[in-house]
């Protein structure tokens, strides 16, 4: 595993596998698909947002691109904690996160819970991760995905993305807009008193024709065609 650059805040070790049982998380699946949002999403992103725009100087461009109603992912890459935010704050809708089960802990699962976040169970292939997404998607809402999966913890693209989110747009027929979180990487660096500028580009939706089954290579495919346009957005955002 690629260790973070010296001038990273090194992530903490990460726990690659739950040892928790499936059973554990069917509350928050179930909770997911039949409840939207509430007030707590409200507190979280009036939050976050104010935080990102102040401290990170946060600035978006082609927000407009994402639809205001009916079904749609978002797909950006990740690199910080702060992602969620960074892409919710900027999208004038309630937008679902897909996260890792290591979070939903007391305390804060209760934040996760009502504001709209449901788990996937890590070192597993978790079939009711994608039952929740998909159901949401199926009642018009929003869901981000990110390609990569887990944090860049070198602060780089990944060479390739996950097959998930290819599967997800494939299973699902919703359009996905390309997303790119450029300066996000150094977020981490705050514990140093750093502040990096964080721009987010969202890109023209793709989508692909509704496939109930799709193979291994049809869902890399997608994935692969999404990230593509990910790693676009954000090298022009490199360069200014």
């Amino acid at each position: 595993m690629a260790a973070s650059p010296p001038d990273l805040t090194p992530i903490r070790a990460q726990v690659y596998k739950d040892p928790r049982p499936e059973s554990h998380f069917a509350p928050f699946h179930e909770r997911s698909r039949t409840r939207e949002p509430d007030w707590v999403y409200e507190v979280v992103r009036m939050t976050t947002s104010l935080y990102s725009w102040t401290f990170f100087r946060a600035r978006s461009e082609g927000a407009e691109k994402v639809p205001y109603t009916g079904p749609v992912i978002l797909a950006p890459n990740h690199s910080s904690f702060m992602d969620h935010f960074f892409c919710g704050a900027f999208v004038r809708r309630r937008v679902r996160f897909m996260a890792k089960s290591q979070l939903f802990k007391p305390p804060l699962q209760f934040v996760y819970t009502h504001g709209g976040v449901f788990p996937v169970r890590r070192g597993y292939s978790d079939e009711e991760a994608f039952i929740t997404a998909n159901g949401i998607l199926g009642n018009g809402g929003a869901v981000v995905m990110y390609c990569e999966g887990g944090r860049s913890r070198t602060g780089e693209l990944s060479e390739q993305p996950k097959r998930g989110i290819g599967r997800l747009a494939l299973e699902s027929g919703a359009p996905v807009v390309p997303v790119a979180i450029h300066g996000a990487s150094r977020v981490r660096n705050w514990k140093r008193g750093q502040f990096p500028k964080v721009r987010v580009a969202f890109g023209d939706a793709v989508r692909w024709p509704r496939t109930a089954d799709p193979t291994r290579d049809q869902q890399q495919d997608a994935a692969d065609e999404v990230f593509r346009r990910v790693k676009r957005l954000y090298a022009g955002l490199q360069r200014g």
